[in-house]
């Protein structure tokens, strides 16, 4: 159904549930929801002002697309545009062209963006990997070991000046993981509390206890150098100035009570040497699908099935927050050249596309995790290898983009593929589909609006130098069916 998204399996029933459900119904132009057509003039005020709040509170999140969302909000069906959602995809669409007239000309013309001296004037893999040493890769050696002692302070003054005692904390983003960049590095932290056991409470107590973080920080020895960003609804965004103010490192803190409890990381077990750990493994032929005990795996299942139920999306973010150590070790325990593959594709969304105007100031782009996840899914692919071309493995994403609709992706370590939840989300998924690996009613491609731009633009960098006269070479020949 183009209005609400529900499946049907024959014309006939689709019909049946248009004329029970739609028929008669108009969208309200103010916030988008379907009323009676008789109805629509005694439309209640207060039905405008809870979804314009709702609306508000969506666009000041993710202001640059920080994974710290953990539950990929229902962006996709969200128009780029004027904010306005809808049942589905398709249904989007017809509304962007439709209404705004975004046609593919007035695409190509407001996402392709290009930086002077892009990575993709490169002419071969060595000037590629002299282009990434210089400019992507973070640095290395005894800058690298301040630039660490420094974020490792700021966390303990962090803890000092939250006016709740912390239980727990645990750190995500791309600085933890190993995949941040010369222009990108990203920190979340999650302080736990039993304060905030009750989630009510604790979204009523959140923005007292953030702002009054937010004090404490500047009134520090650290504060002149702590540039807060604009307010969230459940964070505290800033940016923190390091080694001598020559980069930064931007920080988001969120809270909540301990749901899982101490469990232990994925990254406990270590791998063997240069070996990737990011597939189910097998002992004496049987799988194991996840780490821990099973009152632990107990409390992840009872944990996936309230984040399935909830339709309260602040609510679900709070919960899904115990997920980001499992969202960390899968991407940390990628091999070294896979993490340089991800910092390239990172470096390649920043650099390559127009910065959104007024016009479709609610575009969204794909979020850094969901560029970590698609990066291991087109590696293992490959077959895992320890060593490979860069820009063999930066072709094969791209075409894959170029083809997003047969993005299909799911991996079967944190829960079992005859799980309900994951067998009621994977029957009515659509593509492209990425689904969490830590968290099975997760799609992460739904941060995303404008899967179309990502596309054309993928379509227009593999024309450029880098990628013009490249053959396909093991173990790459998959992509030649792309």
């Amino acid at each position: 159904c183009e209005r609400c998204g529900s499946d049907f399996v024959s014309e006939r029933a689709l019909k049946y549930h248009f004329r029970q459900k739609h028929l008669g119904k108009v969208h309200c132009e103010k916030c988008g929801q379907e009323v009676l057509r008789e109805k629509l003039q005694d439309h209640s005020k207060s039905a405008h002002d809870r979804l314009t709040m709702g609306t508000h509170k969506l666009n000041g999140e993710n202001l640059e697309e920080r994974n710290m969302k953990h539950m990929a909000t229902k962006i996709s069906k969200t128009c780029r545009m004027c904010s306005r959602h809808f049942g589905t995809v398709l249904g989007r669409e017809k509304h962007e062209m439709q209404e705004h007239h975004f046609t593919a000309s007035k695409r190509a013309q407001m996402s392709t963006g290009f930086s002077p001296h892009n990575m993709l004037e490169c002419k071969s893999s060595q000037e590629l990997q002299r282009f990434a040493d210089e400019k992507v890769h973070p640095s290395s050696g005894p800058l690298s070991a301040a630039c660490a002692a420094e974020v490792s302070a700021l966390l303990e003054l962090i803890q000092a000046c939250f006016p709740v005692p912390a239980s727990r904390v645990i750190q995500g983003g791309s600085f933890i993981k190993g995949t941040d960049t010369q222009g990108c590095s990203e920190i979340d932290i999650v302080l736990f509390s039993d304060v905030f056991a009750n989630v009510k409470l604790c979204k009523k107590q959140l923005k007292e206890g953030l702002d009054a973080l937010r004090k404490n920080l500047k009134q520090t020895s650290h504060g002149n150098r702590i540039l807060m960003g604009k307010g969230a609804s459940l964070s505290l965004r800033f940016n923190f100035l390091c080694s001598g103010s020559l980069h930064s490192h931007s920080f988001e803190i969120m809270t909540y009570y301990d749901i899982l409890g101490p469990t232990p990381s994925t990254g406990a077990i270590a791998p063997l040497a240069g070996v990737a750990t990011t597939g189910d493994i097998t002992i004496f032929g049987k799988t194991i699908s996840d780490f821990g005990s099973s009152s632990q795996r107990d409390l992840k299942l009872h944990l996936y099935r309230k984040l399935y139920l909830c339709d309260d999306s602040d609510e679900a973010q709070l919960w899904a927050l115990a997920l980001l150590p499992y969202q960390v070790d899968f991407v940390k325990a990628s091999v070294r050249r896979v993490k340089e593959l991800i910092r390239l594709m990172i470096h390649w969304f920043r650099t390559s596309f127009a910065k959104p105007t007024e016009e479709n100031k609610f575009r969204r782009l794909p979020s850094t995790y969901t560029v970590e996840l698609l990066t291991i899914h087109v590696w293992e692919l490959a077959g895992k290898p320890l060593f490979f071309s860069l820009v063999q493995g930066m072709r094969a994403i791209l075409k894959l983009l170029v083809q997003y609709v047969e993005i299909d992706v799911v991996w079967h370590r944190h829960y079992h593929p005859k799980f309900p939840i994951f067998v009621k989300v994977n029957r009515k998924h659509t593509r492209p589909f990425i689904l969490d690996p830590v968290n099975p009613t997760a799609n992460v491609c739904d941060s995303c609006n404008a899967w179309d731009e990502v596309a054309h633009v993928a379509r227009c960098s593999l024309e450029k130098p880098l990628f013009s006269r490249v053959r396909v070479t093991a173990p790459w020949f998959f992509t030649d069916n792309w």
